[in-house]
């Protein structure tokens, strides 16, 4: 496979950019050699600049579920562009989005848009104390809310990736407040619970794990954090900037019948283009200025190319059939290549919700951070080069999810399965 050309622009771009990308986890550190730089990306396939094609299974870390470059998506953002690209001011559109929104996850009474997943969560949480008056919140170890300073402490994504326990220029105190419980560890919660829970404003939590690897909550674990929370006076916050849109319509909390107060979103509900938004109870977001004290703000909030990608996309989510399609191709992708690492003598443990999956390169069962780092991140990142070299686009990292799209074809998983069985061979 030829890269010279994105060998040449790394060299480059590490000049002016800190390690040569935008976002940690692009710089292939956990895997070894240099990162690829894409051109263009149509379908299920990705085009770098050296002329190489890959079926690619990050999407962007989740957000294009329907492919890249969809034409009827293209089509509304370029109509919405003609108009203006950005006004600071209020569109019938953000009102449309918000209304779709809530009406696929009812829990989320009233909305407010922001430009990205972090920006969300920070706001739900920084309403969250507001509205309860108390500082503690509880979160879990190797769930990734974003890079917020309070939220970095035993954090997933390209924290997990990079190998960093603590982040420097985070002060002590900004994290004094933040509580960390194993995940799908109920008995833990309850224990933190008992001991702090009238100091706590809000457990927040990834109700399907997704940045340390893929990890299912256990059977009653949601169910328990509900009813906790709602025993101890505590908010309880879904992030579902990963799930929401993803594993349903109705997100995480709709597949598993949970109704949190708040909720986090990014990634689909944008289309592919910044966005990200929190929600909950009316009586609690009457709580964010201008209606009530607690003040957020954003410049580009609801900006109009975001919310028109978003609107498209919802829409088509709505297709008959088309989330049992996507949730019977996962299946068959995980089959395939469990097979193949069967058969080959490789220890890979598989999970997955939906059209959300993940192969550790471990024996035992993975349920939480703990067990998610037993994987021997070492054989991943063999078996991702590999992988690369047929083809085929996985994370750079052992701790994140692969995603498929309605883009993708029985021809795309039949090759991937090919090219698993090909690289597990003396991995």
């Amino acid at each position: 496979m030829k890269t010279t050309k994105s060998k040449q622009l790394f060299a480059e771009a590490q000049k002016y950019i800190p390690g040569g990308v935008n976002s940690p986890v692009r710089a292939f550190r956990s895997v070894g050699g240099q990162p690829l730089f894409i051109k263009r990306a149509k379908g299920s396939h990705l085009y770098d600049v050296d002329g190489n094609s890959f079926i690619d299974y990050v999407l962007s870390w989740g957000p294009m579920i329907l492919g890249h470059a969809p034409a009827p998506i293209i089509a509304a953002i370029t109509r919405a562009a003609a108009n203006g690209t950005s006004y600071g001011a209020p569109t019938e559109l953000e009102v449309t989005l918000a209304k779709m929104i809530g009406q696929a996850l009812p829990s989320m009474e009233q909305i407010r848009l922001v430009s990205s997943g972090t920006e969300a969560v920070m706001s739900a949480i920084r309403l969250a104390r507001g509205y309860t008056k108390r500082d503690g919140i509880l979160k879990f170890e190797g769930c990734y809310h974003g890079h917020s300073d309070y939220l970095l402490a035993k954090a997933g994504s390209g924290l997990a990736t990079l190998g960093i326990p603590d982040c420097p220029g985070v002060p002590a105190d900004f994290t004094r407040h933040t509580l960390t419980a194993s995940y799908n560890d109920i008995e833990g919660v309850q224990r933190l619970i008992k001991a702090h829970g009238h100091k706590l404003a809000c457990v927040i939590v990834e109700p399907v794990a997704g940045n340390m690897g893929v990890v299912p909550p256990g059977d009653g674990f949601l169910q328990a954090l509900r009813e906790l929370t709602r025993a101890h006076g505590v908010l309880l916050i879904f992030d579902e900037v990963i799930t929401g849109f993803r594993i349903g319509y109705g997100g995480a909390q709709g597949l598993y019948g949970i109704r949190p107060d708040l909720t986090c979103l990014g990634k689909i509900i944008g289309g592919g283009l910044p966005v990200g938004a929190y929600g909950g109870r009316q009586e609690i977001m009457q709580w964010i200025a201008p209606a009530g004290p607690v003040y957020q703000a954003g410049t580009l909030s609801g900006n109009p190319l975001a919310v028109t990608a978003g609107i498209e996309t919802l829409k088509r989510l709505k297709a008959p059939g088309l989330y049992k399609k996507l949730d019977r191709q996962a299946a068959e992708l995980a089959e395939g290549i469990g097979e193949a690492a069967k058969k080959a003598g490789v220890a890979l443990t598989q999970t997955r919700v939906g059209s959300m999956l993940c192969g550790f390169f471990t024996k035992g069962p993975v349920v939480d951070w703990a067990s998610a780092k037993q994987s021997d991140t070492q054989r991943y990142a063999k078996f991702f080069n590999r992988m690369l070299e047929r083809g085929c686009y996985f994370a750079p990292s052992q701790f994140e999810a692969a995603f498929l799209s309605t883009a993708h074809t029985p021809a795309d998983v039949e090759k991937t399965i090919l090219a698993a069985r090909a690289a597990f061979k003396n991995l």
